[in-house]
């Protein structure tokens, strides 16, 4: 049987036992895949730092680390997020079933393995492991830089962006970030409730959205607009001049004319001349709709 993929699936086979990894790696190898070796839980660890692998074949049983530990262990690189993890075991009484489904495992086999078993197993994991990835990066194109902890701030899954903003779980630096979501949703703030995120290197809001199924806190991570370009924008779309445009931008992000005054340091009745010109360039005839069509604008950017 061969996995269906356009390229080869890299396995990861953590397991102590060499005749075990013998048969495991040959019936891999002969459907096509890459195979990857680790005989103990820090091995394992060592390579996901520099590799993640399509999926993860995890003996529950080993010295030093066990494979609930390893299992927990990678779990929190959020690279393994939908990385499926599949236990390994002689054990199939239901204390250990439950703690390998506990520490992050998709499934789990009997040995001695069943190699066309296995790889079934395998190719419906892939699947729904391939089906979350897409979904994560469709949210991502269309804007939404999603992502869920817990409740004490740990990362359960994000999409692509917001992994490229935040530091990674096991680095020091998220443990501030950790402990200030933890406080704030130890609070229970309300859906639309906004907080800032000053540990990052460029400050972040993060938005609380809702809580999904009594344990996930969903949440959205919003970056700074960046001015120059949003005033770009505004300019190219609607035919205005650098202060026309610079109005235009507080004005969508709420002000008043006092204090766009205050910011751009010039008189409210500069601003109001300024607006005028706004209004008539945009074909609207107040400050909401002037907000509204450049909030669409730079919604798109």
């Amino acid at each position: 049987m061969k996995l269906h993929d356009d390229r080869k699936t890299v396995v990861m086979v953590v397991d102590d036992a060499v005749d075990s990894i013998r048969m495991i790696n040959d019936a891999l190898e002969e459907a096509g895949m890459t195979v990857l070796v680790a005989l103990e839980g820090s091995q394992a660890l060592n390579i996901s730092r520099n590799i993640t692998p399509d999926v993860v074949l995890m003996d529950a049983l080993m010295p030093n680390m066990d494979g609930f530990e390893t299992c927990r262990r990678l779990k929190e690189n959020p690279a393994f997020i939908d990385v499926p993890i599949i236990f390994m075991t002689g054990l199939s009484d239901t204390e250990h079933v439950v703690m390998g489904l506990n520490s992050g495992g998709v499934d789990y086999v009997t040995k001695p393995i069943n190699t066309a078993e296995l790889l079934a197993r395998m190719d419906v994991h892939l699947a729904n492991a391939r089906m979350a990835r897409s979904a994560r990066s469709a949210l991502d194109t269309a804007g939404q830089n999603l992502f869920a902890v817990d409740r004490d701030g740990n990362l359960l899954w994000s999409t692509p962006q917001v992994c490229r903003c935040l530091p990674d779980t096991y680095h020091p630096d998220f443990q501030p970030i950790r402990a200030k979501l933890a406080e704030w949703l130890s609070h229970n703030p309300d859906p639309g409730h906004q907080m800032q995120l000053n540990a990052l290197d460029t400050q972040h809001s993060v938005e609380y959205l809702a809580l999904v199924d009594g344990r996930e806190y969903l949440l959205r991570l919003k970056t700074p607009q960046n001015k120059s370009s949003a005033t770009a924008a505004l300019r190219e779309r609607f035919q205005l001049t650098l202060r026309e445009s610079d109005v235009l931008l507080w004005i969508a992000n709420g002000k008043t004319n006092r204090e766009i005054a205050q910011i751009l340091d010039m008189s409210p009745r500069t601003v109001n001349k300024h607006l005028e010109q706004i209004f008539r360039k945009l074909g609207v005839e107040n400050r909401t709709s002037a907000a509204a069509s450049a909030i669409r604008l730079l919604a798109t950017k």
